[in-house]
């Protein structure tokens, strides 16, 4: 969008150089895209600076436990009036009165809807305490964005969306499908992600199918002692995602929530037909199953199963995914994102919200 360069704070606790929760990921691309537009951004963060980042980096590490909350106290105080815009990604509940001319919210999804499904008395009751905190933000905040439609369940009254961008083609092409049938996972075996549940019924209901069938898991906490078609990668580079992406035949993420899902619209982007377990993120993504292939637990395996024996299925999955991932363009997001700093900056200069 025309107009002079932003100065620009934007708050994560989480960046990739120490976290592989998605919301880093998303803010270190918006932020490197706003930079190569012309706008001065800085990231306060917990995490280190990312290596090569083209943004201002601020270290705001907590200590102690509660770090989340210890992360939101040292915010409030710091001045940060000299910004046109603090865009917050969490964690910004403190900061009324403590604004640049514009305070951005933007809503990940929704604590106390991943609380429904996490594990233990301790971190469900942590989550629960952030959601009560999200919906604070959303009230201090000028504007407050949510990733998906289906995450305004716990904030009614936020009506902006603006999704999660990837940028376009994630891989390049060129590069050959793998020999062997793969499915490809990203994510945690334990937790909402649910690697565990796609492990299990591949072994139950793939191989038996798809004998030389692999599933490629990029995880860092699966356990040992699994079959040799079941692929433990760990942790991999942006480039050796992006070739996994590439080569694999099938995108399955089984989450038993996302408040969007950024593997699935990088799945999309690469040309890769996804399958996933209903939630608000996988919905809204594939357009309600018209871009992917949305199945209930009990079927994920033989629903795997049967579109790795269905060329014609893949393809046709494969296009209306690809063609569904224009509207996740990183372009367009961070387009629509300079839009809403200005017009939140007019209406205050206006004396509106």
């Amino acid at each position: 969008m025309a107009g002079e360069p932003l100065r620009i704070a934007m708050i994560s606790y989480y960046l990739p150089s120490g976290s592989k929760i998605g919301v880093g990921y998303q803010v270190h691309a918006l932020a490197t895209e706003l930079v190569r537009r012309g706008h001065d951004v800085t990231v306060l963060s917990a995490c280190p600076p990312v290596e090569g980042a083209e943004y201002g980096h601020r270290l705001v590490a907590p200590r102690g436990s509660l770090r989340t909350f210890r992360f939101a106290t040292q915010l409030r105080r710091l001045d940060l009036s000299s910004y046109d815009v603090l865009h917050a990604h969490g964690d910004d509940y403190w900061m009324w009165g403590r604004r640049a001319r514009a305070h951005v919210r933007t809503l990940h999804g929704s604590c106390f809807e991943e609380a429904l499904h996490i594990r233990g008395t301790v971190e469900r009751a942590r989550m629960v305490l952030l959601g009560f905190s999200e919906v604070l933000a959303s009230l201090v905040a000028d504007r407050t964005v949510l990733v998906s439609p289906g995450t305004r369940k716990w904030t009614p009254w936020v009506r902006t969306v603006i999704p999660n961008g990837v940028s376009l083609p994630v891989h390049p092409g060129g590069e050959p499908r793998s020999e062997r049938p793969a499915v490809l996972f990203v994510g945690t075996w334990a937790g909402r992600k649910r690697g565990q549940l796609l492990a299990e019924a591949f072994q139950e209901h793939v191989l038996p199918v798809v004998p030389d069938a692999e599933l490629w898991m990029v995880s860092r906490d699966v356990p040992d002692g699994l079959p040799p078609a079941i692929k433990v990668l760990g942790r991999v580079s942006d480039e050796e995602l992006a070739s996994l992406y590439a080569r694999a035949w099938v995108f399955c993420l089984p989450s038993s929530y996302e408040g969007f899902g950024i593997p699935y619209a990088e799945a999309m982007a690469s040309g890769l037909p996804v399958v996933a377990t209903p939630n608000p993120g996988s919905r809204y993504v594939t357009e309600d199953g018209r871009a992917g292939l949305l199945v209930p637990d009990d079927r994920l395996g033989p629903e795997l199963a049967g579109l790795l024996l269905d060329d014609a299925r893949r393809d046709a999955l494969a296009d209306a995914g690809s063609r569904r991932s224009v509207a996740f363009t990183l372009d367009s997001v961070t387009t629509a994102y300079e839009s809403l700093y200005r017009d939140a900056i007019a209406a205050r200069a206006g004396g509106r919200r």
